[in-house]
């Protein structure tokens, strides 16, 4: 008798569930299918990232973004369709945050009025430069013995520094090289390192008396890989443009990468060399440029690419055990928020 009841309980609590399933509320996570169209649809509660089929997940998350394409564009014709009905009564266009916008507040951005900036600009180690004192002379060498992806880069980064020499080092140390650069009236010392065949580090060394700059480098390519390249540039002293260079140690490092090229560009050459701060990433560019009209102005790039990220700045000449530094990044203290930046 207890085997039969055991029995007829069971089946009534079948048969219970299949009345709820059947009302719809006994599962909220239930896929439903369409009537007469087929389509799969999940509860507003549902997240995609639930869904166990990796080809299905990657479907419904592109149908999901180009929905969410279409909504934003269709806002955005709606409120053009506003401007231009109200005309000259339209509001002013609403300014979008970015990173850039929205930076943390640093008391050393320089002040272009400021007195004592002028004074110290003017009396540190590259006003001979900017007096007109002297003229570069720039020395490039490598870490000891070079591969030929280092090599090329060298090469292609002297076609683009007017009076510059490169020179391969094979177990020569640095702190010998400095004393010979000074003795032959060079004014700079650009050091490229490589790890794997690959490009990743620039040291820069004012001489005589620094300071002396350490880079990340990344990103490094040479002409042949830049895609709708221009023929390789010519002999004719480039201009210089330093973009959002605004603290202090951003001014120094701006400073130190004007003193690499000659005074007097020649604009017959067409040719500029920029170097981009954005976010404390320095991006530098070659390109040549041509007036199409009084309004548009036509550039291609001629190569070689790379992007730098300052490391450390260090006083005097290059010295890794005994050297004084002005700056050295350190990320766990110095990166905790993304609108922070140092250059």
């Amino acid at each position: 008798m207890a085997d039969n009841d055991e029995r007829l309980r069971k089946e009534q609590g079948k048969k219970q569930r299949k009345v709820v399933d059947s009302n719809g509320t006994g599962s909220e996570n239930e896929v439903v299918e369409q009537q007469g169209h087929g389509e799969v649809l999940f509860p507003p509660t549902f997240n995609i990232s639930e869904i166990k089929n990796r080809q299905r997940r990657q479907f419904m998350f592109l149908r999901f973004k180009q929905e969410r394409r279409k909504e934003k564009l269709a806002i955005k014709k709606k409120r053009r369709k506003e401007r231009e009905a109200l005309g000259d009564k339209a509001p002013p266009k609403p300014v979008p945050k970015t990173i850039e916008n929205q930076r943390i507040y640093d008391e050393t951005v320089v002040d272009p009025t400021d007195e004592e900036v002028a004074f110290d600009e003017a009396t540190d180690e590259f006003a001979s430069y900017f007096n007109r004192q002297t003229i570069p002379k720039i020395l490039i060498t490598t870490s000891d013995r070079p591969r030929g992806r280092c090599v090329r880069f060298c090469d292609q980064l002297s076609s683009i520094i007017p009076n510059s020499h490169v020179y391969y080092r094979r177990g020569l140390a640095l702190k010998r090289i400095i004393p010979q650069c000074i003795s032959r009236g060079f004014t700079d010392l650009i050091v490229i390192n490589e790890d794997r065949k690959v490009p990743n580090g620039l040291v820069l060394s004012h001489l005589p008396e620094g300071p002396t700059a350490h880079f990340k480098m990344s990103s490094a390519r040479l002409r042949k890989e830049i895609k709708r390249k221009g023929k390789a540039p010519t002999e004719h002293q480039p201009e210089v443009i330093l973009n959002n260079f605004t603290t202090r140690l951003g001014h120094s490092i701006g400073r130190m990468f004007a003193s690499l090229f000659p005074h007097d560009p020649q604009f017959t050459g067409r040719q500029v060399a920029t170097f981009h701060n954005q976010r404390d990433y320095i991006f530098f560019r070659f390109h040549r440029y041509i007036f199409k009209n009084e309004k548009k102005v036509g550039i291609q790039e001629l190569g070689p690419r790379f992007t730098l990220k300052l490391r450390s700045l260090q006083k005097g000449t290059f010295d890794s055990k005994f050297g004084e530094y002005e700056w050295v990044h350190k990320r766990h203290e110095m990166d905790t928020s993304r609108r922070k930046f140092h250059l």
